[in-house]
C-alpha cells in the first residue's frame, strides 16, 4: 500500500504523529517490535512497561529508538513503588509520551510536563477525566465497555461525548475501534483520535504467538466475555476452558493460585516482597479494593504471559476487546494504518453534507 494522507487533529499536533491513531500499551504484547512498527506507520506506539524491570524498560526504549525516529510513548503504573525511577528513565531517554492506566498524581504530571513529556492518562469515567484534566494532563484516553482488559460497563458511544463535553483537552476514544469508519465516528463525537489494542495485537508485527492470534481470529462476538474471576475486577477476554474453570473455582483455590502467581511475578519484575506490598497498598487505596482483590491482581500478569508470550491458550487468559469478533486478518501495522486512513477518507467523502437543507 502507498502512504495515505493524514487527518490533522489536536492529537497529531500534540505528539507529532502523522495519523490520529494510538496503539495501546498492552502488557506482554506492546514490545519494541510492535511499538516501532506502529510508530513508523504514523501512529503513536505505546510501550508497555509494567511487566518489565527498570533495566529491561531502558533496553526496550533504546531498541524502539534504534528502530524508529518517530515519536512514541511508554505506559507507566502510577502506583508502582518504583514509579519515580521509571519517570526519570522516560525523561532521560527523551520519550515523547507517558501514558497511565491509573490516574497519576498532580505532582507526577507536573514533573513529566516540566521535562517536556506529554502526559496522557487512560480513564473509564467522566469524573476521572475531569480530575486528570484539572491536574494538568495534556490529553486523555477514554475507554468504553467494549474495550479489552479491565473495563467498565458504559459503552463508548455514551461515555465519549460525556467526556468530550466535560474537559478542554484532547480526548482519545478507545473501546470498539478497528477501522476508518470508527475513526470518523469518534471524530464526529469530538474526539481527537482513537486508541486500539486488539486491532494492533492482531497484526503481523505483533509478537503474540500464531496459535494465540488464531484463537482471536476465530472468535465471534459471543466468544468474548467479562469476568471478575481473574483478579477480582471486571476483565474482558476471550472465552476459554481456563476462564470457565476460573468461573467455577472457589475462593480458597483462587487465593492459593494468586499467591503462587505473586511469587512468580516478583521474580520476573525484580520487585521485593516489600515493594509488592507497598504497590498493593497503593492499589487498594486507589481503587478501594479488598485484600483478596489485591492478592488476586497477581493473577493478571502471569496468566497473560502464559498466553501472550508462551502461547499456552490452555494455561493463560487472552484479554480482548469486542472487536475481535469482527477482525479477520493480520496485516502489517503499515498496511493497517494505511487501510484505516483510506477508509476514513472514503467515509468522510461519502457523508451526505447538506442533505438536510
Amino acid at each position: 500500500m502507498t502512504a495515505t494522507t493524514g487527518i490533522e487533529t489536536p492529537l497529531t499536533r500534540l505528539v507529532g504523529v502523522r495519523h490520529p491513531l494510538v496503539q495501546t500499551g498492552m502488557g506482554w504484547v506492546a514490545g519494541p517490535r510492535l511499538v516501532s512498527a506502529a510508530a513508523n506507520a504514523g501512529a503513536l506506539g505505546i510501550l508497555a512497561s509494567a511487566t518489565m524491570t527498570v533495566e529491561q524498560l531502558r533496553a526496550a526504549v533504546r531498541e524502539v529508538k534504534s528502530r524508529t525516529d518517530a515519536p512514541f510513548g511508554v505506559n507507566l503504573r502510577a502506583d508502582a513503588g518504583d514509579a519515580a525511577e521509571r519517570v526519570r528513565l522516560v525523561v532521560a531517554e527523551g520519550v515523547r509520551v507517558a501514558s497511565f492506566a491509573l490516574a497519576p498524581s498532580r505532582e507526577l504530571i507536573a514533573r513529566l510536563k516540566d521535562a517536556g513529556v506529554v502526559v496522557i492518562p487512560s480513564v473509564g469515567a467522566r469524573r476521572h477525566a475531569e480530575k486528570v484534566a484539572a491536574w494538568g494532563a495534556d490529553a486523555v484516553v477514554v475507554q468504553g465497555g467494549e474495550g479489552g482488559g479491565h473495563t467498565g460497563n458504559v459503552a463508548t458511544t455514551v461515555l465519549l461525548p460525556q467526556v468530550v463535553d466535560a474537559v478542554d483537552i484532547p480526548v482519545i476514544a478507545a473501546g470498539g475501534f478497528f477501522d476508518g469508519r470508527g475513526l470518523v465516528a469518534a471524530l464526529a463525537y469530538g474526539a481527537a483520535g482513537v486508541a486500539m489494542g486488539t486491532r494492533f495485537l492482531l497484526t503481523s508485527d505483533s509478537t503474540v504467538p500464531p496459535a494465540v492470534q488464531a484463537r482471536y481470529l476465530a472468535a465471534a462476538a459471543k466468544d468474548i466475555t467479562v469476568t471478575t474471576k481473574v483478579d477480582g475486577l471486571p476483565h474482558r477476554m476471550l472465552r476459554s476452558e481456563l476462564v470457565e474453570t476460573l468461573e467455577r473455582s472457589g475462593r480458597a483455590a483462587a487465593l492459593l493460585r494468586a499467591v503462587r502467581h505473586a511469587a512468580s511475578f516478583r521474580k520476573l519484575s525484580g520487585l521485593s516482597w516489600a515493594q509488592m506490598v507497598r504497590d498493593g497498598l497503593a492499589m487498594k487505596h486507589g481503587k478501594d479494593l479488598s485484600w483478596s482483590q489485591v492478592l488476586l491482581a497477581a493473577n493478571t500478569p502471569m496468566l497473560l504471559k502464559a498466553s501472550m508470550v508462551e502461547g499456552r491458550t490452555d494455561l493463560g487468559v487472552m484479554a480482548s476487546g469486542q472487536v475481535a469478533g469482527v477482525i479477520e486478518d493480520l496485516p502489517s501495522c503499515a498496511d493497517l494504518v494505511d487501510r484505516i486512513m483510506a477508509e476514513a477518507g472514503r467515509a468522510l467523502a461519502g457523508l451526505p453534507m447538506g442533505a438536510a437543507d
